[in-house]
């Protein structure tokens, strides 16, 4: 087959997902090596702006966390982490906010813009589009100024989204007025359920969720809610925020959540709409009859070659 009909066949694959997805709201996490490489940063805006010319209406919620930390070790203030979150006293939380909001969130407002469709910058702080109550780590441990979102005011972002791409960063601020640094797979998770998105994406330095966190060729492609909600309690680091928020924002009404690997290319179109996709997906627990329809219609999972991704047979019918 020639590059043409290659990239015809292409586009074929991507029309019944273009089509179903159509008019959806897609909620994105962005974070990991697909914020800090530079051809991936431009990449990524890409994507997203072709999202939005196809009918789909993304919504960008990001973290910063590497570019937090660098800020911190300049200043000589100390950085740790409990659970996978950012123990955050006042110091932290200001940092956090001069890093997130004024360097991240306008330049990926300024890349989408650059690429062909206007965004607007937004926080938690903004037209109080999140209300925070101050949290613990999962094992109870006191971690400062750590917020749980415990409201979305949905109708900031759909005054925002009816026109422009919203870019969010993750901080918010409690009944009080006080900021807190707030987890961006947390915020990400909330904002999906709170605007009964269709989906939400995770991207991160890894192929998804790893039965072994050492074996890249572990991937679990494909999990329920209880499985998922079965595990939480034994894992740690950046993959347990991002599975909870799979949790909470299907419980909420979310099709479908997606863990996939940022470190690749245009990994979320390749999610979205292709018969391969290149991470773990989670749904609501479906019927065991239904279950097992639906796995020997998908066919068995495809082992890559050594040191490439995993990927999993979908029908063109997706949730």
């Amino acid at each position: 087959m020639n590059d043409t009909s290659t990239n015809v066949a292409t586009l074929l694959e991507a029309l019944p997902y273009i089509r179903e997805f159509h008019g959806k709201t897609v909620v994105i996490k962005y974070g990991g090596a697909a914020m800090e490489d530079a051809g991936l940063r431009e990449e990524f805006a890409r994507d997203v702006v072709l999202l939005k010319y196809v009918g789909l209406n993304p919504i960008v919620v990001h973290g910063g966390g590497p570019d937090i930390t660098a800020y911190m070790e300049r200043l000589g203030l100390p950085v740790r982490f409990v659970g996978g979150l950012r123990v955050s006293d006042e110091d932290t939380v200001e940092i956090a906010k001069m890093v997130l909001v004024g360097k991240v969130n306008k330049e990926i407002v300024l890349r989408i813009g650059r690429h062909g469709q206007p965004a607007v910058g937004l926080c938690g702080d903004d037209g109080s589009l999140f209300r925070v109550a101050r949290r613990a780590a999962p094992g109870g441990q006191d971690i400062g100024l750590v917020g749980s979102i415990e409201r979305v005011d949905v109708d900031v972002l759909n005054h925002v989204a009816s026109d422009y791409i919203p870019v969010i960063a993750s901080v918010g601020a409690d009944r009080d007025g006080h900021s807190h640094n707030v987890n961006a797979d947390e915020a990400a998770g909330a904002v999906a359920g709170a605007l009964g998105a269709h989906k939400v994406l995770f991207l991160t330095d890894v192929a998804g969720w790893l039965a072994d966190p050492d074996d890249p060729a572990s991937l679990i492609a494909q999990a329920d809610t209880r499985r998922v909600g079965d595990a939480l309690a034994g894992l740690r680091g950046g993959m347990l925020p991002k599975l909870q928020a799979c949790v909470d924002a299907i419980g909420a009404g979310v099709s479908a959540a997606h863990i996939i690997d940022g470190r690749i290319p245009h990994s979320l179109l390749l999610e979205l709409f292709t018969d391969s996709g290149i991470g773990t997906r989670s749904k609501d627990r479906e019927p065991r009859g239904a279950a097992d329809a639906r796995a020997r219609a998908r066919g068995r999972l495809l082992r890559a070659p050594a040191g490439a991704v995993r990927a999993r047979v979908r029908q063109p019918a997706v949730g």
